[in-house]
């Protein structure tokens, strides 16, 4: 079986090749368009993926040496994010599905996250603590099996790669603001400014950062700090903060395995700190950190294999959703 996955849920176009759960090609194009405005503009991203999607899927099926003819079915992302983003990817995927009479399986985004660790490491057996961290979400859960997850803990306000997004403009970097601190804080001193960690002895799993980001503001604003500091210090706050929530929830659960996905996964700093915890700390490789196809495929293939998949055409996007 051959699934053609399809993945735009925000300001990346995504799309795989996915058959036997191997990714057989696969190409992300990130729309670099949004870094002159500081930020993804919704309207852009959904004309930047009606533009990409027709060519980037040519060149993922000539990679794999197979014919649009050969499909399967077709998997794509269908909320939650962007919804002008997410329906452009919806009406491509349904003109290829309803063009090759082919079934169509809608894949919640926050799951194929969850479930993209799998990709490399098919070897690993839940239970394990998945902190699903990127621009727009930040998440706790509990992997009891793939099809059955608890959610635990998410932010009551900004999620920790917005945070990041929006200290970095109040410091003058450019978008994605990830990087870009990460970038600044290696001259910097993290030990400068005392950023609160937010919530970090509350006796729930969740998350707060618009204080922590409003602090930031105050710091800038009092003009007394070098900007790499600044950074720095910020950095070392969001990082401690995501590790004291996450540590608490592998111990609460006695679970040995913790997982790490979505944008910030990629953040150095994070990695290092996580890495110090005696426990067994899974990253997905950098391409699977990110919003890709690979995850939307694969889980589809799946779903297909174990009888989860509703394959009625008439479904459409959502903003926001938690795994169903």
């Amino acid at each position: 079986m051959i699934i053609l996955g399809i993945e735009t849920s925000c300001d990346e176009t995504g799309v795989a090749l996915c058959s036997d759960f191997k990714i057989l090609s696969s190409f992300t194009k990130t729309q670099s368009i949004h870094q002159q405005y500081g930020g993804v503009v919704p309207e852009i991203a959904s004309r930047e993926h009606e533009k990409y999607l027709p060519g980037i899927t040519k060149k993922v099926l000539k990679d794999a040496n197979i014919e649009l003819k050969d499909i399967d079915a077709i998997a794509v992302t269908n909320g939650p994010g962007l919804m002008g983003s997410l329906l452009s990817g919806i009406s491509f995927a349904k003109g290829i599905s309803f063009g090759l009479d082919i079934p169509i399986i809608p894949i919640n985004h926050l799951e194929a996250h969850l479930n993209s660790v799998f990709i490399e490491h098919e070897e690993l057996e839940p239970p394990f603590i998945n902190l699903l961290v990127s621009g727009g979400h930040t998440q706790l859960w509990l992997v009891k099996n793939m099809f059955d997850y608890e959610l635990l803990g998410e932010t009551l306000d900004d999620a920790c790669g917005e945070a990041f997004d929006k200290g970095a403009k109040k410091l003058n970097l450019n978008y994605p603001g990830g990087p870009e601190i990460e970038k600044l804080s290696i001259s910097g001193d993290k030990s400068i400014i005392n950023f609160p960690r937010p919530m970090i002895n509350d006796q729930s799993f969740n998350f707060s950062f618009s204080g922590l980001k409003t602090s930031l503001i105050n710091c800038v604003n009092k003009n007394k700090y070098n900007y790499d500091d600044i950074a720095a210090s910020y950095q070392e706050a969001l990082v401690d903060t995501l590790i004291a929530k996450f540590n608490k929830a592998m111990d609460s659960y006695s679970i040995k395995s913790g997982i790490i996905c979505g944008g910030v996964a990629a953040n150095k700093r994070l990695r290092e700190k996580l890495d110090k915890l005696d426990k067994n700390i899974i990253y997905p490789s950098m391409k699977y950190c990110t919003d890709n196809a690979d995850m939307i495929a694969y889980l589809a293939e799946h779903k297909i294999k174990n009888n989860k998949v509703d394959l009625k055409k008439d479904f459409s996007a959502y903003s926001r959703g938690m795994v169903y």
